[in-house]
């Protein structure tokens, strides 16, 4: 099984910190999530019913029909590769590792390419597949790009496969719109209220497709695949514009924020949810913040220290003051490591 962020037990342990006395920032998660009601009893006494109103409360939102809710975008990603026949597929690298993982699972050959979305697109695989922006880089791809390129990728039978997980706050480059569409009949598009709304532990997500696909896919996950109080709870929050206006506004502000502290340690690549600091000694902030009770997530491997946003101004002089302490010397940066958008 890969890691992921939010590990927090795992250092608490290693570092003989109490959890409660860490500043997990290693999730990307909003720490100001949606305020979740009281919720009815029945809904926990009775089974998941299709028409409560989510799938038309995401249909509304997103601006198409076409979906399929899902626990948490992880359960299209670990389906949609068996879906599809066995071929290759090119993933834009550095990305979310579970990716190239449950592509390969299912039996295809995956090419994890760095570079821009251009390069990919000549790799003359059948599938293409990104995040946008991507996790950890932070790169970003123009809604023009993307649908170009599912344009050239739909003219020889390729499908071209789009992870919008941190996209929420930014929604004009969402090509969500589109996908499955006579416009864009092999965009597929994954969604998730994990982290915008930071409900990642509602589990919820969505998937974006043609219906022939979305059948596919809603026959083998079989029925209740999102339970009842998390349905109500994501219907609530996809409903609530006026709460998603001021949390785009206060995310991409501190986005802004977290991008300025960290620039002064190294090159900095970041979305509105998350800072990815690019160093050679990655490995040695990693511990140096976690013995300070300071979790980021590590991807050693890439030179990469990604940072999500602290909750409260009393966090974000924690994080300051510890980034102060770090060893007075130049900040080295890993060749290659993050790439922008060509």
């Amino acid at each position: 099984m890969l890691e992921h962020g939010g590990r927090l037990r795992a250092a608490a342990a290693h570092y003989g910190i109490p959890p409660a006395a860490w500043l997990d920032l290693s999730t990307g998660i909003n720490p100001d999530p949606w305020p979740v009601p009281p919720l009815p009893a029945s809904l926990w006494q009775r089974l998941p019913e299709d028409d409560d109103g989510l799938e038309a409360a995401a249909a509304s939102l997103y601006g198409n029909p076409g979906l399929l809710p899902v626990a948490g975008s992880q359960a299209a990603i670990q389906l949609l590769p068996a879906l599809l026949p066995r071929a290759a597929v090119a993933c834009l690298s550095p990305l979310y590792a579970e990716h190239p993982h449950c592509w390969r699972k299912a039996g295809h050959r995956v090419r994890l390419l760095e570079g821009g979305l251009s390069r990919a697109i000549t790799a003359a695989t059948p599938y293409v597949l990104l995040c946008n922006p991507n996790n950890p880089t932070a790169t970003a791809h123009t809604r023009a790009a993307l649908l170009d390129a599912a344009g050239e990728l739909n003219r020889r039978g390729g499908w071209l496969i789009v992870d919008e997980a941190f996209i929420d706050p930014t929604p004009d480059d969402s090509v969500t719109d589109l996908a499955g569409t006579p416009a864009a009949p092999r965009l597929v598009v994954l969604r998730s209220l994990g982290k915008f709304f930071g409900l990642a532990g509602a589990r919820v997500g969505f998937v974006f497709a043609a219906a022939d696909l979305l059948q596919r896919m809603r026959a083998e996950l079989g029925p209740w695949t999102v339970s009842g109080p998390a349905r109500s709870v994501a219907r609530l929050a996809l409903a609530d514009l006026d709460w998603q206006q001021v949390a785009r506004h206060r995310l991409l502000a501190a986005g802004q924020r977290l991008h300025g502290l960290l620039a002064a340690h190294g090159e900095v690549r970041g979305t509105a949810l998350f800072a990815t600091l690019c160093r050679a000694d990655s490995a040695q902030i990693h511990d140096h913040l976690a013995r300070r009770g300071i979790l980021a997530r590590l991807f050693a491997e890439h030179g990469l220290l990604r940072f999500g946003l602290p909750g409260s101004e009393d966090d974000w002089q924690r994080l300051h003051a510890a980034l102060q302490s770090l060893p007075q010397q130049a900040a080295v940066t890993q060749p290659g490591a993050m790439h922008a958008d060509a």
